[in-house]
Formats: C-alpha cells, sequence, structure tokens
C-alpha cells in the first residue's frame, strides 16, 4: 500500500483509530478506546479494528490474552507523504515559499536559538548539495 493510499476512503472513526494508533505508537483495543474522544463501545473498537486491518491499514499481534495493534506504514512515512502533497499542491513544489509561509506567520514567533537551529539546517542542506 502506499503511503498515498493510507487514509483514502477511511470513515471518521476509523481515521480516529489510525490517528490514536499513530499517537501510541502501538496499543491494545483497550488502549485505542481510551484514546478516542467520545469512543463508541469497545466492541465497536474491536469491529473497526478487524476492518482496519482486512483493508490493509493495521497489523496485529497475540500478546497473552489480547492482539497489539500498529499501523501498517510508519507515521514519519505519512508524514513526509503529506508534506510533499502540501508542498506540489498549495506552493507549487517550492520549499523556499513553505518556509517563509512557516516563518513569516504571526504565530510562529521563532526564538533565536530556532533561528540558528533553522541556519544549521540549510547550511547542512548546502554542504549536501541539495
Amino acid at each position: 500500500m502506499s503511503t498515498d493510499d493510507l487514509h483514502s476512503g477511511l470513515s471518521r472513526r476509523e481515521r480516529q483509530i489510525i490517528d490514536a494508533l499513530y499517537r501510541l505508537g502501538s496499543a491494545s483495543a483497550a488502549d485505542i478506546h481510551a484514546a478516542i474522544p467520545n469512543p463508541p463501545s469497545n466492541t465497536a473498537v474491536r469491529t473497526l479494528l478487524t476492518i482496519l486491518q482486512e483493508k490493509g491499514h493495521v497489523k496485529s499481534k497475540r500478546e497473552g490474552m489480547r492482539y497489539i495493534y500498529e499501523p501498517v506504514v510508519s507515521r514519519d512515512e505519512v508524514a513526509k507523504t503529506t508534506i510533499d502533497q502540501v508542498v506540489q499542491n498549495f506552493f507549487g513544489g517550492s520549499i523556499e515559499r513553505v518556509v517563509a509561509t512557516l516563518v513569516n506567520n504571526k504565530e510562529a514567533d521563532l526564538s533565536d536559538e530556532q533561528i540558528e537551529n533553522l541556519k544549521g539546517i540549510i547550511e547542512n542542506a548546502r554542504r549536501q548539495g541539495k
């Protein structure tokens, strides 16, 4: 499954479960139930986990009397794909426009340390020929 397809066609509840798994890393159905705002019943969470497993979004392993679930695609992979799509769709592929938008955001309020860190990241990219 490509990361582009990861969340396509998921219901709101399925997406909540996947999001909870990304926050938790791996978890039992009870842990996931506790992590969802206004959750459905425990049985509904287990049913949705089975559906997500059948769709190829979630995998599980048995630990004692319970199953532990985790996403098939890592959060980092999904984040990278999502960022790539945002950069292409909203900024015409321009990383410079993305950074300018983030830095010029009134709520950014970057500290001197953060600015120095950003300079370091840019300098590392320059050294690597990016």
